[in-house]
């Protein structure tokens, strides 16, 4: 295996690395907070109680709000491969792309069934159809673009309403209503009732959330941002990329720094408090990507990160897996143990899956061009076309 390029160089492996990572990530909070399934047990000492809380806190910083923005660059940087693919053979990816964003939509109700609280992949399916207006923008506008959503642009209206009128309020969406709802209906231990509320008052849940955490705006703008460093090739190694992710390091930990002081400030109108977490895990996410970009350029931290290359490559599997398995190990329709695992068990427990995960996806790989997941969206997203408009792997 060559070290940055696949054989026929039909992969750029950091991207894969990198993707393998974010989900890894993403599945080990998710293990940590029983997937938005709010039972825990009473620590059996006080040494304890501070052990979990502080290996939680300490997790959540590093990872929380990063590992999904990590995830949502790599899908614009997707598309702007796809895209430039088909376009190389004289054929617009716009229609299959709206497709395939309506097959992403099934896989996120499939994932909702075992997830209370929605899933991120549904604001991915519709955020992501922005893609298709602006996929032949010029560069220099994507850049104002992913800036303007990335700048929160309905937290700073919604700072100034208070501003002009303190006792105004954003619109109530009843987001913690829905999730005690949700959290009544998986007490329950009854499996169809569970999956209904997760699959309607979940999905809502959801997107209801990423509008009152700045999600909703922060995807399109890192969808954006993902597409133009896939146009312009800044995920493949070479010295002018090197010089553009050490600058981008430097210029994102100084951002993370600033934001994460300023969020810090104590009476901070709740929409600007919102702006500047938003900034800080963008930063933040910023530092992770270009630090790992970078000492992708060592053969030693390839080796290390080589289980990643695969575990990316299944990311929808590992992804959609990740929420069935927890919900068999936590939810009283099954297993039940969120009451018996603290913050320490339920991440040992998570490094387990993670482990079973990264072994089946080596297996299947040595066996399958596509991961499972995978191959079925990649065959949906083509039906019907002749097979010299396939892609293809990436």
């Amino acid at each position: 295996m060559e070290p940055l390029l696949s054989p026929d160089s039909k992969r750029i492996y950091v991207v894969d690395a990198l993707r393998g990572f974010a989900v890894m990530a993403i599945m080990l909070l998710h293990f940590l907070e029983h997937f938005i399934y709010n039972s825990y047990p009473v620590a059996s000492s006080p040494v304890m109680e501070a052990a979990n809380q502080q290996f939680k806190d300490a997790f959540f910083f590093l990872f929380a709000g990063k590992s999904y923005t990590i995830f949502a660059l790599l899908f614009g940087f997707t598309f702007a491969i796809q895209y430039r693919n088909q376009a190389r053979k004289g054929r617009d990816f716009a229609g299959r792309f709206v497709w395939r964003m309506c097959l992403l939509a099934v896989f996120a109700c499939m994932n909702a069934v075992f997830f209370p609280g929605g899933d991120v992949l549904l604001t991915f399916a519709i955020a992501g159809l922005l893609l298709v207006p602006c996929r032949r923008l010029k560069t220099s506008t994507l850049v104002v673009l992913s800036l303007f959503f990335l700048a929160q642009p309905l937290e700073w209206a919604y700072a100034a309403a208070q501003w002009v009128s303190p006792a105004w309020a954003p619109p109530s969406l009843a987001v913690a209503e829905s999730y005690a709802a949700l959290k009544t209906a998986v007490d329950t231990g009854n499996f169809w009732l569970m999956a209904w509320e997760n699959l309607t008052v979940g999905q809502w849940a959801s997107l209801a959330w990423g509008i009152e955490a700045g999600r909703l705006m922060q995807a399109p703008g890192l969808f954006l941002l993902g597409f133009v460093l896939g146009r312009q090739d800044f995920f493949l190694q070479n010295d002018r990329n090197a010089m553009f992710w050490t600058r981008g390091m430097l210029l994102s930990l100084a951002g993370a720094v600033a934001f994460y002081v300023v969020m810090s400030l104590p009476d901070l109108p709740a929409p600007v408090h919102t702006v500047f977490t938003m900034w800080h895990n963008v930063c933040f996410t910023g530092v992770w990507v270009a630090g790992f970009v970078l000492l992708y350029r060592l053969e030693y931290f390839r080796k290390v990160t080589v289980p990643l290359l695969t575990y990316g490559r299944m990311s929808l599997t590992n992804y959609v897996s990740q929420s069935l398995i927890g919900s068999l190990i936590f939810f009283p329709y099954a297993l039940g143990l969120a009451p018996y695992c603290g913050y320490l068990a339920s991440f040992t427990i998570g490094c387990a899956a993670m482990a079973g995960q990264i072994w089946f996806c080596r297996w299947w790989l040595e066996r399958h061009r596509y991961g499972v997941l995978e191959g079925l969206w990649h065959r949906a997203t083509w039906l019907g076309a002749g097979k010299a408009a396939k892609p293809e792997a990436r």
